[in-house]
């Protein structure tokens, strides 16, 4: 284990926190806030500062990473950030429990939207636009972030990227890795901004509009309002929410190929057609329903595309209380809640991409038993998938599936009742927010217990990170000096 080289990565990281920690501080200014608030920021600007630097005054001599390193800096790294991250709501007293603090911010991080906060409406600008804005730095991950900012990590980062970038595969666009990182992240701010424009020119207050673009952006669902969007009741600003989701949920390499013209290959995108059969047919599914049983046909429709969009994107934006939707049409969002956004997106969950290859591969074995003599191969993105792709994908699942009910198990300890506590794990280990029952979009996770909040950040760190980084980190001899 390279760890002077470890150290240095996660210093400079730190590095880049602290001087993130300003920008709500020009909030809390431009809004008068008590000098209370401007100084929580400052101080612990500094001291992640130093730090970091104590981290970085010396360069270390032997620069190799290998992927164990990588694994281990992206795990640190999340966890790291959030911990320093959850300090300011600490010392200005807006969250003045640590725990809590951590959960809130470790979900803003890892673009869950899961809230500990019963009012969220009590917290000051500044906070409110810290604890969105983390969303934003994590939504396309912050080590791909100090990848575009610092290119001179070039040679060593490609390990970080393979750990950090979701889905179940990893590619560059263009031929330098710190130049890919650019590129993606130009894009990300471009479609932030215009999200932003969008919203305040559809009538919401400009600094409204900026906090639940971050949101968007992040795919996170973090709101200034206790009822999520529900508040604005303006279809225009759901539309422009949900269009933002769907945009953010999507596959940015996508939107890179789009941009340099090659849309012959945007529109062959087998992802993509999954991606949107996923959410034309949970939306039909459900719009069905709802308007048989609760809704007209309008309303209907408008909740369920919005509710649909922000679950499948594993946002978590809400404009209706879907905890008390008829049993099929909540069934319907919690399969969306574990498919998830496609890969190399903002979005969480296990990615539709792998859920496509599983469902192919399913009909494939069918097909093999049915005809034994008859040589059956899975095809996606019009190449024939190896087998060595296919057993990773399998194997993925089957630690996906331990990990999850070791969480629930934990949970369950605490709340005892099925569809929660189910729904609560789901709920953060997709980076979702809120869940069913007890953890519906018009409730809170202020009622766990510290420990369980402590588990449930983990979870959502390990579902952001697709669980391998975080497994690894805690394997036993990983500190171990390589032979």
């Amino acid at each position: 284990m390279n760890k002077p080289m470890v150290a240095y990565i996660i210093g400079r990281l730190m590095q880049i926190e602290a001087l993130l920690l300003f920008f709500p501080i020009v909030v809390s200014l431009i809004y008068r806030e008590s000098i209370r608030y401007s100084l929580s920021f400052l101080v612990v600007a500094l001291v992640t500062g130093i730090i970091g630097y104590l981290f970085t005054k010396k360069q270390p001599v032997v620069k190799n990473l290998y992927a164990k390193e990588g694994f281990v800096i992206v795990s640190l790294s999340w966890i790291v950030l959030s911990f320093f991250g959850a300090l300011p709501f600490v010392l200005n007293g807006d969250i003045p429990s640590l725990t809590d603090a951590i959960f809130e911010t470790t979900s803003g991080f890892t673009t869950t939207g899961a809230s500990i906060l019963d009012d969220v409406e009590a917290l000051s600008r500044s906070s409110l636009f810290w604890r969105s804005f983390t969303h934003l730095i994590g939504g396309m991950g912050v080590l791909v972030f100090a990848l575009a900012v610092l290119p001179h990590m070039e040679s060593e980062t490609v390990h970080i990227m393979k750990a950090e970038v979701p889905g179940p595969t990893f590619g560059k666009i263009v031929s330098r890795l710190s130049k890919s990182a650019q590129i993606l992240y130009y894009i990300y701010i471009l479609f932030t901004i215009i999200v932003i424009a969008a919203l305040f020119l559809a009538g919401m207050p400009l600094f409204d509009a900026i906090i639940h673009a971050f949101g968007v952006a992040g795919t996170g669902g973090f709101s200034m309002r206790n009822g999520s969007i529900a508040p604005y009741d303006n279809v225009v600003i759901e539309v422009i929410l949900g269009i933002g989701m769907l945009v953010f949920g999507a596959n940015f390499n996508l939107y890179f190929l789009a941009l340099t013209r090659h849309f012959k290959e945007v529109f062959k995108s087998e992802e993509l057609k999954w991606y949107l059969g996923f959410v034309g047919g949970a939306i039909i599914l459900i719009t069905v329903q709802l308007s048989m049983t609760a809704y007209g046909h309008r309303e209907a429709l408008r909740h369920s595309f919005f509710s649909v969009t922000s679950i499948m994107t594993t946002t978590g934006f809400s404009t209706d209380n879907f905890n008390t939707w008829p049993l099929f049409s909540r069934m319907i969002l919690l399969f969306t809640m574990f498919i998830g956004g496609m890969a190399g997106s903002t979005g969480g969950g296990i990615k539709v991409s792998r859920v496509a290859i599983l469902i192919k591969t399913a009909f494939s074995e069918l097909q093999r038993n049915a005809y034994p003599n008859r040589l059956v191969s899975v095809h996606f993105e019009h190449k024939a998938i190896e087998g060595k792709m296919l057993k990773a994908i399998a194997n993925y699942l089957i630690v996906y599936i331990m990990v999850f009910a070791c969480v629930l198990l934990l949970i369950s300890l605490e709340v005892d009742d099925f569809t929660s506590s189910f729904s609560a794990v789901a709920a953060n280990f997709n980076n979702i927010g809120p869940g069913f029952g007890v953890v519906g979009p018009d409730s809170s996770y202020s009622f766990f217990s510290p420990l369980n909040k402590i588990v449930l950040s983990i979870s959502m760190i390990m579902g952001r990170l697709e669980i391998l980084p975080i497994l690894i980190l805690f394997s036993p001899g990983i500190w171990r000096k390589r032979a």
